[in-house]
């Protein structure tokens, strides 16, 4: 398929670079963890590698050209003739095509291999000798010419490290050569200076490799830059961020890179979390059932307990519920066989319940299933002459389990409740007997409670991806304490790649 060499390469390795980054779905270090912990894991498989690099060989053409190489001159004093001198100006590269390249992480680096390329160049030529042997006149004359460069291999080798959390990018060598080049002249008597011009064919090859080189290390720099300014956290909502600043070096293999990520929730205004202990596999690693996927992902359950710890903290767990489908509920009357001294002290007075969690939700991922433990108080009030008079507290402890599944590109989910229990904490209105009322409690919690936090769990949270890049066929697999998503990688058309940017969908 035809595509660029040089820039192409280079142009490809700006992509390759930016999706591995752009791709991470990961948390990162959360402000009261220790340096080095990870809590994401990221595998880009070869797949994964091969996708990008094609996508770029396809698209990245217009991008690349034209490309301006120097001006060329030569000098040459020939017998009967006289010296002779010849200008190539306005070379340019226009056109390029690569039939095969290759992209493979090696313990060096990463290496990228464009075989087989060909470019084509057009550019004007001017000839002029003054011949002093037989009349002393000026002979002159100039055209056009294209050129053709074939059998010309690129490679270059990056290498990629850790630095302060940031991404570190440095060529570790690259290189250009042309196997083959051909002249033709347009213009002017060409057929007569054909044979001169094409001497200059080891010149105008040496410009393209030198050109060449020269944009790769050019890019290389830029993209370095780049990646030192990225941010280290990513935009979550108001009230929360997800810090994606990298731990350790990535790891690579003859066939596969990965990341570690060391991120829980962070407040957006960098608040420090409490200072609590996150469990976290020691071997956190990418296991996908198939191998074929171009992308896996391993979050672990720390994650989502950092978030829960975040949005308590927040006092964001908190719920008055003045409406429920049976408004009937929310008025003592309702409850005077289940409370009576309630309808006795407050007849047919309005109520309400308020919900607030005591702790922040505990969340548990074993094989094939995630469960949920929430603590919360449930304080009923009864409405008053305009008055909020609390009556009562009951305690609760309401267990669920959950589902998660990639949505466009976010990690949404649900839960159901499984059971919960109750326990008095304290009334105003003497004992209560709490089995009366379970069945209204957990009729309101099944009505109101859980439609909420399913509306909110239902638009989950954005996976840090390139605009234009969608998760495909992903696949979830729920092990002991980590969640990983393995997915293929879909793109759609999202303008001049020359001007991609990073966006969280």
């Amino acid at each position: 398929m035809a595509s660029p060499p040089a820039p192409a390469a280079l142009l490809l390795l700006l992509l390759v670079s930016s999706f591995l980054i752009s791709l991470l779905v990961v948390p990162s270090q959360s402000r009261s963890q220790p340096a080095g912990d990870a809590f994401t894991s990221i595998l880009i498989s070869q797949n994964g590698l091969d996708f990008v690099k094609d996508l770029l060989v396809t698209k990245a053409i217009a991008s690349a050209v034209p490309l301006r190489l120097p001006d060329i001159e030569k000098s040459q004093k020939i017998p009967f003739v006289g010296n002779v001198e010849m200008v190539l100006s306005d070379i340019t590269i226009y056109e390029i095509g690569v039939s095969s390249s290759h992209l493979r992480p090696g313990d060096s680096g990463v290496a990228l291999v464009a075989s087989g390329t060909t470019c084509n160049l057009s550019m004007n030529w001017f000839y002029s000798y003054k011949n002093t042997w037989l009349v002393p006149v000026e002979v002159s004359d100039k055209g056009g010419a294209s050129v053709q460069v074939e059998g010309m291999e690129v490679g270059l080798t990056v290498g990629l490290e850790n630095q302060e959390g940031t991404l570190k990018l440095s060529l570790m060598n690259s290189g250009c050569h042309v196997q083959d080049i051909s002249i033709k002249l347009d213009g002017g008597a060409a057929w007569l200076y054909q044979g001169m011009v094409d001497a200059f064919g080891a010149q105008i090859a040496s410009a393209v490799e030198n050109a060449i080189t020269k944009k790769l290390k050019e890019g290389i720099s830029k993209l370095d830059s780049l990646l030192q300014s990225l941010p280290k956290e990513v935009h979550v909502d108001h009230n929360a961020s997800l810090n994606v600043t990298f731990v350790n070096d990535p790891q690579l293999s003859s066939s596969s890179i990965g990341f570690e990520i060391n991120g829980l929730f962070m407040g957006r205004q960098n608040e420090i979390l409490p200072n609590l202990y996150y469990h976290r596999n020691q071997h956190l690693s990418v296991l996908c059932r198939d191998p074929a996927k171009m992308l896996g992902i391993t979050l672990d359950e720390a994650v989502f307990n950092s978030a829960s710890s975040l949005y308590y903290d927040a006092k964001f767990m908190h719920w008055t519920v003045d409406k429920v489908p049976d408004q009937s509920l929310l008025n003592t009357a309702e409850w005077r066989f289940l409370i009576p001294q309630l309808y006795k002290k407050y007849p047919n007075d309005d109520m309400d319940l308020n919900i607030s969690l005591s702790s922040p939700p505990e969340i548990r991922i074993s094989e094939n299933n995630i469960d949920a433990t929430v603590y919360a108080d449930l304080i009923i009030d009864v409405l008053e002459a305009g008055e909020v008079i609390p009556v009562a507290c009951i305690s609760l402890v309401m267990r669920g389990s959950g589902s998660v599944k990639i949505l466009q590109n976010n990690l949404a989910g649900s839960v159901k409740l499984n059971d919960f229990a109750m326990s008095l904490k304290w009334s105003n209105i003497g004992n209560l007997r709490i089995y009366l009322i379970q069945p209204v409690i957990w009729t309101v919690i099944e009505t109101v409670f859980l439609p909420y936090v399913n509306a909110h769990l239902a638009k989950g949270f954005p996976l840090p991806i390139i605009h234009g890049f969608t998760l495909q066929d992903a696949d979830i697999v729920c092990s002991a304490s980590t969640i990983t998503v393995c997915s293929d990688v879909s793109y759609a058309e999202a303008g001049n790649l020359k001007n991609l940017s990073m966006r969280f969908l």
